[in-house]
Order: C-alpha cells, then structure tokens, then sequence
C-alpha cells in the first residue's frame, strides 16, 4: 500500500531527531539508543513507520544493529551525512538544517543559464544561500529557475520574510518551486564533479581558496522533461559526506520469459 503524506514525512522525522539526537553526542560509543517498540510508545507512532526510520538511518550508516543487544550509533567524523534516492530525500533537507539567504531572489541575464532552462530569452530569476547545519554551513547553493516561476515563489511569504542577505529559514527551494509551479517535480539530472573553490566560494564556505569541492548540479524537471529549476552546489569537503542510495536492480527482460 503507498504511503500517505503523513506516514512519509513521519518516519523522516523521527530519523531526523534520532540523527541530531546522535550528533549532539546523547548515544556515545556503546550505549543503546531507544528500541523500536520505545519508540512507538514515546511517539505513539506505528512499529513500520518507526522501523522505516531506523532502516533509513542504517542506510545512510549513521547506526547499526546487533541481533540480541540493540541498536548503536557509528562513531562519527563530524561530517554532516545523509542519503539520497528519491526528490522527497532532498526535500527533507529543512528537517534538520537551516537555508540561510546570501543574494535575495532576483532576475538575472545569462543566456547559458536560460539555455539549461530552455526559455525563450536571455532571462531568469535567480537566488543563493548557505545550507547550515547547527549553524555551520557546509553547502553554498544558487538556484535558478524560468521567469514565471521566480514571480510566484516571490510572492510567497516564506520569501517575503527572507528578502535580506543573512536571513534564515527552514525550507528548501525545490518544496517551494514545486508549490507554484503548474507541473510537478518528477525527476532530476545530476551532475557531480570536484572542482577548485574561488575565492568567493571559499569565502562562503569558510575554507581556502583553491581547495578541492565537490560541485554538484541538478536540474529539476516535470514529467515531459521540462526544467523547472537549476540548483548549483558547492560542499565543503571537511563538512559533509555525500552518499547516494541506490535502489534494487530493474530486470531488463522485465517478466519472466519462460512462462510466455
């Protein structure tokens, strides 16, 4: 059965509070952290969508299991860790971190940009933050997206209240783009390269100039391929860790051929 609203963005915020739960050091090495029946009791959530949480959290290697003895957290490196493998993934971002505001919305002449868009002239509209996580920033991200979305996400009040540099929120670009767009984020590209930071990335990110970044784009599309938004990030290498989750093989054959 699919799972409703509710029971997807539930089990990513229990994951969300055992994660910072574990970054803030309250499960060291060796010490238990809550079972999953303790978990409902405390939540009054069901035992799958407690359970789903603790696979997620397996996934993304933040703990493990010992048959017989419970669950544990692996000691950390201070990165900032999560897993990808879906859009929903990406727009849980805000459960745990803060988007704060460098250049307010804007529009912006760049026929390259508005060639990735495919627009018809030379115009976009576009913005960028810092993606913080207990206050640290560990991503520098600018978005750009077509005209007439960049006028309805203006109109929004979650982008009323952030039109200075340094203002900070909860939210991540692509929940608010799928909100006022008239199609639906179905599916991304995404790039990944290292690249040398510049001095104003660096500056960003707090790290020396010329020191090696990951610099990954996603181009955010509906379901007949059109782009939606452009979102260029740069992470900082000693602050997170990124990790792709794959899902299960797809049978190219498709159903088994035998019984045709």
């Amino acid at each position: 059965m699919p799972e409703g609203p509710s029971e997807g963005s539930a089990y990513r915020q229990v994951a969300s509070d055992l994660r910072q739960a574990i970054a803030a050091g309250r499960y060291p090495a060796g010490q238990r952290l809550p079972t999953e029946a303790e978990l409902v009791a405390s939540t009054g959530l069901g035992r799958q969508t407690v359970r789903r949480a603790f696979q997620e959290l397996v996934t993304e290697g933040v703990i493990y299991r010992v048959r017989g003895r419970g669950t544990f957290a692996v000691p950390g490196d201070g990165k900032y860790l999560r897993s990808f493998g879906s859009i929903d993934d990406l727009m849980a971002l805000s459960l745990d971190t803060e988007l704060q505001v460098v250049e307010p919305l804007h529009v912006l002449a760049s026929v390259e940009v508005a060639g990735q868009l495919r627009v018809t002239d030379d115009t976009i509209m576009t913005t960028s933050f810092l993606r913080l996580h207990d206050g640290i920033p560990f991503c520098y991200t600018r978005v750009h997206v077509p005209l007439e979305i960049g006028r309805r996400l203006r109109e929004l009040p979650e982008l009323t209240g952030l039109a200075e540099p340094g203002s900070r929120a909860r939210f991540t670009m692509i929940s608010l783009v799928d909100r006022v767009s008239d199609r639906r984020i179905d599916s991304a590209v995404q790039n990944a390269t290292a690249v040398s930071a510049t001095a104003d990335i660096a500056h960003r990110l707090g790290c020396p100039p010329g020191l090696p970044v990951l610099r990954i784009d996603r181009l955010y599309r509906d379901r007949e391929l059109a782009p939606l938004e452009l979102a260029i990030n740069h992470f900082h290498p000693d602050r997170y860790s990124y990790r792709l989750q794959l899902r299960g093989r797809v049978d190219p054959a498709g159903p088994d051929r035998s019984a045709l």
